[in-house]
């Protein structure tokens, strides 16, 4: 995903938190394929996914509570896309 397009979503504006950010996404893609989701950016809930625990990470950059909202969408968002996967055998 552009970084451009997570920035948007972050309402971030700038350079300055750039590395941040990618490295926010690349731990996000990790976290979510841990869950047993394929990483395809083509899929807007995936995209969705991504962004949603980036910037719960982002905001949230202390580990005190905010937990439980963000746990039970993104579960749910995981769920819908690992239930949801076409898997092609070739």
């Amino acid at each position: 995903m552009d970084i451009e397009e997570i920035k948007l979503f972050l309402r971030v504006d700038g350079t300055d938190e750039d590395l941040t950010i990618a490295g926010l996404q690349i731990a996000a893609e990790n976290y979510i394929g841990g869950a047993g989701v394929i990483k395809d950016y083509s899929n807007d809930l995936y995209k969705l996914a991504v962004k949603l625990l980036m910037a719960h990470w982002y905001e949230n950059r202390e580990v005190i509570g905010k937990v439980d909202k963000l746990a039970f969408s993104l579960g749910d968002i995981i769920i819908n896309i690992k239930y949801n996967q076409v898997v092609v055998v070739v």
